[in-house]
Formats: structure tokens, sequence, C-alpha cells
């Protein structure tokens, strides 16, 4: 039996403000579609400011962007940015967890490979991407970035290639065959990686929201 311990609704308001700046929101009051709607507008306008931050890299102005981030502890180099604090619970393992995310390669100048507001179920709505926290079949770069997460807030972070993909099967997987190809084609890329380009070529950049957290019961 699986017990929902906490999960995220946004306030149009709120997120309004948040696509505008990185101050925590007001306190959410609507139902979850509109919720949706307007989170999937502040995720892209993130993405937006993330082609803005490859674009800019050798800028003094991107300089002191990149010193907001901070390295989460014990995460194996796993940098982070809290664009908006959550309210909710803080997951540990064992925790089944939902989230939504854009997930970018920096090899490919911040190529956005995934959306989970591209994964829709017969509806038309949204799918989170759900996993156990602590099951391993995740990327190690974002289990530690969801483990220090309350529900509701919103991260974006750099992830090495040490704690990125490892191999094709760890998830999240792009179900799209292109995207999941040209992922994994430079990531994995055999020649690059034998010219030393090994620790440039799977650093990832996400960012995620952490919507809802259920404590699985046995």
């Amino acid at each position: 039996m699986a017990t929902v311990i906490s999960s995220s609704k946004s306030s149009a308001s709120s997120l309004f403000l948040f696509s505008c700046s990185k101050s925590p929101p007001s306190s959410p009051k609507t139902p979850s579609k509109i919720s949706s709607s307007f989170t999937r507008r502040a995720f892209t306008a993130l993405s937006a400011s993330s082609s803005l931050f490859f674009s800019s890299s050798s800028s003094s102005s991107n300089a002191s962007g990149i010193a907001d981030f901070f390295e989460l502890q014990r995460s194996g180099g796993v940098k982070a940015l809290d664009l908006r604090q959550g309210e909710g619970e803080i997951p540990v393992d064992g925790d089944q967890v939902a989230i939504h995310y854009y997930g970018r390669l920096a090899a490919k100048q911040g190529w956005r490979f995934d959306s989970t507001y591209d994964h829709k179920d017969e509806m038309g709505e949204s799918v989170p991407f759900m996993f156990v926290l602590g099951s391993g079949k995740v990327i190690s770069g974002i289990e530690a970035s969801v483990k220090s997460m309350r529900v509701g807030g919103i991260r974006r972070v750099i992830i090495p290639p040490s704690q990125g993909y490892q191999n094709t099967s760890q998830e999240p997987i792009p179900p799209n065959f292109f995207d999941r190809q040209r992922l994994f084609t430079t990531i994995f890329n055999p020649t690059r990686l034998a010219n030393g380009e090994g620790s440039t070529l799977g650093t990832l950049i996400f960012d995620i929201e952490l919507v809802s957290i259920k404590h699985l019961q046995n």
C-alpha cells in the first residue's frame, strides 16, 4: 500500500512571478491542471535562460551567475541552484518521487534532449517521471539532487559525467529514438573519449521540479 506524503500545487500568480525572478512564490491555492500549465510556462522561461547560460559562458556576467551555484554534499560534484524553495516534505530512500524536468546536454550547447512535459497520457496531460529513491535505476546526479529538495521546489543542477549516464540503460531515458541516439552517441563517442574529452561529453544540466512523494509501505 502506498501513502501520499506530499504533493506540489503551484498558483498561477506565484509561477508568473517565479518565471521572472528567483524569489520563492506565495502559498499554492489553485487546481493541479492550472498548476501544470503555468509550471510548464515557468520551465519554458528556464529553458530560455539555459540557452543564455551556454551562449555567454565566457562572459563575466555568467561567471557571477555560476557563482550562485553550490555543490551538493556527498553528490560527487553535482552543483545546484535553487530557483524556487519548496514547502513540502523532503524524500528519503525508499520513497517514490515524481518529478518534472528539462534535460540538456552541455556538449551540444545546451541541447534539450528530453522533457517530461512532452510525455503525455491518454487525456493529453503531461506525465511526471517517477522512480524510487535509492533504487539505483536513475543516474546518480538526479538522485543526489532530489534527496535534498522539498516538494514544490525547483532546482537547476549541473551534473558532471561521473554522476551522469554510465550506460544506455540508466533512467531517465528519452522516449524519442533520435533524441536517445544523439544523446548516447555524443556521450559515449569512442573517438572523442580516446582523445580525452570524457570530462566534458557527459555533462548534463537538469531543471527539476519535485512534484510529489509517496511513502511505500510493504
